[in-house]
């Protein structure tokens, strides 16, 4: 009895050692990223907007794990070899493994990551499944990055298991919808940003009905790339996807000289990310805050979080009113960094509790905050009439403008050797860069990398050696019996 009592005391602590971290606000792996992050941040991105280091490390995409896809874009942000590269399920699953694995070292057991590279919808609905469920076992989000130009029977096929269950209870996925892409099914050649709008429309009905014939829910983004040939559409494409209902977020790339230079046409640099905010206001018919909330560098980010009561959109906060600008700084100070999306209800509640035990003002803060966003509403008649006729939903617009590679290239050869550049412009770029908020992983060089390097610098040189691996044309060597 005398030997077995100490090792019981060590076990009794050391199980309640482990609870007290599970349910700790902030998870230390996490906490430690954070730091890490807003370390790297330049100091002109270190402001009372800034999320990354703050609440967040920032988002991640997979590269090299099928950079293949059946439309032709221009631009394109792949490089030349991109389509010459053979999709192979068997591939994509390990490299997936790789990557997710050293992101989740690195930056901690929770994030947003993106299943991307070529055409998604190109794997095998079991292999896609299983990509996303392998992101999920490291804790992370996925959404997959699609043309959209797939059937109801393919979604079905990755979202249920051979005997018709639910793999997932929810999915996400970026649909990336713009007359400048060509060999879309049924149109392979818009004239128009308007003919798509049926393709965009059919592509959010196929989560409704997901939703009603399995429960399965969704979160859907609408990407475009905007060009100097598109950029007066875009007010109207704004207000055709927000009117659909089935979309949360509104995406918008002003185009660079990245990717494959045999798709580069016109002057990508006349449009800028000042330009496509006013064609987004201009589709929404109001004013669309940005500042309270800032994504790495804001000539790379412009992000706008809020809700559609009706046909109005109101942001989560205005910035302009102390009361709400105090919040989104106490939010900062006692809730960055806890996982509210990856935590189940019981868990985040433990979590909430101990940190107002610690915070108990926090409650005053939220109830002010509360107030201050239904006044902007309209009052609670006008807010609890929009809830009743469904009329209240998340929306979400961005505007993520990439650079050029140009640019990228030798700013980022000076950011290895640890020079600052002298130069405005690739001054500029490094600065960008440094506050990335889209990571790709390298787990064989240990490297975390901006996305920008990633397609600028990196994937040329991946691709060539891809297409060496996975060639198109498979040949078979005969076998016995010829």
């Amino acid at each position: 009895m005398e030997t077995t009592r100490p090792t019981m005391w060590r076990k009794a602590r050391a199980f309640a050692r482990r609870i007290e971290v599970r349910y700790r606000p902030v998870d230390p792996r996490t906490r430690a990223a954070l730091d890490a992050r807003w370390a790297a941040l330049p100091a002109t991105a270190r402001t009372p907007a800034q999320t990354l280091g703050r609440h967040a490390v920032g988002c991640e995409g997979t590269h090299g794990v099928f950079p293949k896809c059946n439309l032709t874009c221009s631009p394109c942000y792949h490089s030349a070899d991109a389509n010459k590269v053979r999709v192979d399920g068997k591939h994509t699953l390990v490299e997936i493994e790789a990557q997710l694995k050293f992101l989740a070292s690195r930056r901690g057991p929770r994030a947003h990551a993106q299943l991307i590279g070529g055409e998604v919808s190109l794997l095998a609905p079991d292999d896609h499944a299983a990509a996303l469920q392998i992101m999920r076992d490291y804790g992370r989000e996925p959404m997959s990055f699609t043309h959209g130009d797939f059937d109801y029977e393919y979604l079905q096929a990755v979202v249920l298991d051979a005997d018709g269950n639910a793999r997932f209870g929810r999915v996400s996925f970026a649909a990336h919808f713009d007359k400048l892409m060509r060999g879309r099914s049924g149109i392979p050649r818009p004239r128009t940003e308007a003919e798509l709008t049926p393709y965009r429309r059919r592509f959010a009905e196929m989560f409704t009905r997901l939703k009603s014939e399995h429960g399965i829910a969704s979160y859907l983004a609408h990407n475009m790339t905007v060009t100097p040939d598109n950029i007066d559409e875009v007010a109207d494409v704004v207000g055709d996807v927000v009117g659909m209902g089935g979309y949360s977020m509104v995406s918008f790339q002003p185009a660079a000289f990245v990717g494959d230079e045999r798709r580069w046409h016109g002057d990508y640099r006349e449009i800028d990310i000042d330009t496509v905010w006013e064609q987004i206001e201009r589709g929404m018919e109001q004013p669309i805050s940005y500042e309270a909330i800032q994504f790495g560098d804001p000539r790379c980010n412009r992000t706008a979080l809020g809700f559609m009561v009706g046909e109005k959109w109101h942001s989560f906060l205005d910035t302009t009113l102390a009361v709400e600008s105090s919040t989104r700084d106490e939010f900062f100070t006692h809730l960055g960094g806890v996982n509210f999306g990856g935590s189940g209800p019981l868990t985040l509640v433990l979590k909430l509790f101990r940190v107002l035990v610690g915070h108990p003002h926090g409650v005053v803060v939220a109830v002010r905050w509360a107030a201050s966003v239904l006044r902007r509403c309209g009052g609670p008649r006008t807010l609890l009439l929009a809830l009743l006729r469904k009329e209240v939903r998340p929306m979400t617009f961005v505007v993520h403008r990439f650079m050029d590679a140009e640019n990228v290239a030798p700013a980022w050869q000076l950011m290895q050797d640890g020079q600052v550049s002298s130069d405005p412009v690739l001054r500029e770029t490094q600065d960008r860069l440094a506050a990335c908020t889209y990571s790709m992983a390298h787990p064989e060089t240990g490297e975390l990398v901006p996305a920008c390097v990633q397609h600028s610098v990196l994937d040329p040189g991946e691709n060539q050696e891809l297409r060496r691996l996975l060639p198109l044309t498979v040949s078979h060597s005969p076998g016995c019996c010829g």
